[in-house]
């Protein structure tokens, strides 16, 4: 077996099962679960029919590049929410179809590396736990950057030293965070395109939660922003991950794409074409509709700020919780450590979060999530209301 499989840590969700285990809450609260970022909100019917009416699709093979009308449609996507010149995105050279971005991602790490230059992987901490195990079985060592609140929860990346970035190989970026909800700033995302070119990196862009965001009249900017404002209208060594999950409420669709350096993706489309893992033409056709529809989208957005105006107003005087640049999570402090507070919660209130030490890692004994949890505001609002309120009696019990 491959050794560094003996590297992988438990997933989060593991470490709060085994850490609620034996916990009883009262059988008179209904479970309410804050703690997996599994998006709630109905799909789009529309989606749903353009993929039935395709459903004689099952019969063909689809290719690992995809069908042109999606690549179309997805660089139409990119051009209008991003600002991309027209012409800039070419459909059959930057644009990739994948199965959502978690298998993207650790794909992606497995193309990129080269295990003979004993790299580095770099990552912000806290952190999507596949870029953790996307390095270490692609045989490089993980490299975490702490999210701290003095930073803005982003990354302070000046105070990298010149030695891990001539070791990285990929930096991983995710904007807004999970689960700080952070925006990387524009003129900190043309920086780091500065440094990739010159120490060799690639810029792996995870902006599976860019559409969760608050005014409807700014956008957040992403790393082909950054490329658009550079005039790089060649992507180097610059690539995003993006997913109908969040976006559109289809996290069973598994539908996104990776977008940028075209170099890089010609080699990452060789490696998907022997990992065989083609998009089925049926849901290619039903995200060409998903793509091609804003209004789904701002619907979306409308009901979490409704969640996070609720919410806030009842945990802010009891927590130290502020609304994030962007996604659905709140990442409040708490008044005991994290690990009591959620078996605690969950014991009293029926309630479950996560968390923050088990979404990050120690780093000389100084683990940044601890202390913190992760609240996923991915319930009914009458449920994340309630959930609130259970929330803010146990804190006053404290």
């Amino acid at each position: 077996m491959n050794e560094a499989l003996n590297l992988l840590q438990p997933y989060p969700f593991e470490k709060l099962r085994a850490l609620l285990a034996g916990a009883q809450p009262s059988a008179d609260k209904k479970a309410i679960a804050l703690s997996i970022g599994e998006p709630k909100h109905r799909s789009p019917a529309f989606v749903a029919e353009a993929l039935t009416a395709n459903l004689d699709q099952l019969a063909v093979y689809p290719t690992t590049l995809g069908i042109p009308a999606l690549r179309e449609a997805i660089a139409q996507w990119c051009e209008q929410r991003f600002k991309v010149p027209a012409g800039w995105l070419d459909a059959a050279r930057h644009i990739l179809p994948v199965n959502g971005t978690r298998e993207a991602l650790f794909a992606f790490t497995q193309a990129v590396v080269n295990r003979a230059d004993q790299g580095l992987v770099v990552s912000p901490n806290p952190f999507y736990q596949i870029y953790e195990g996307a390095a270490l079985l692609a045989g490089a060592e993980p490299h975490y950057l702490p999210c701290l609140a003095e930073n803005g929860f982003n990354p302070d990346f000046d105070a990298v030293p010149a030695e891990v970035w001539q070791r990285c190989q990929i930096l991983f970026l995710c904007s807004p965070g999970n689960p700080t909800g952070a925006l990387i700033p524009l003129d900190t995302l043309k920086k780091l395109i500065t440094l990739a070119d010159e120490h060799d990196f690639v810029i792996a862009a995870d902006e599976c939660y860019s559409e969760l965001y608050f005014d409807e009249q700014n956008p957040p900017a992403g790393l082909l922003t950054a490329c658009a404002e550079l005039g790089r209208s060649d992507f180097a060594r610059c690539v995003v991950f993006h997913s109908l999950s969040k976006r559109s409420n289809l996290p069973g669709l598994r539908s996104g794409f990776v977008a940028g350096d075209a170099a890089i993706l010609k080699s990452f489309l060789l490696y998907r074409t022997y990992h065989g893992c083609a998009m089925p033409v049926q849901t290619q056709l039903a995200s060409v509709a998903a793509w091609n529809d804003e209004v789904h989208v701002r619907a979306n957005r409308a009901l979490y700020r409704e969640k996070f105006d609720a919410m806030l107003d009842i945990l802010g005087p009891v927590l130290d919780v502020q609304r994030p640049d962007g996604g659905f999570y709140l990442w409040p402090k708490t008044p005991v450590d994290d690990e009591t507070f959620t078996r605690e919660l969950f014991a009293r209130e029926h309630v479950t979060v996560v968390p923050g030490s088990y979404l990050s890692r120690a780093v000389d004994g100084f683990n940044p999530g601890a202390g913190r949890v992760r609240m996923a505001l991915v319930a009914p609002l009458a449920e994340c209301v309630e959930a609130a309120e259970r929330i803010r009696a146990f804190t006053k019990g404290l």
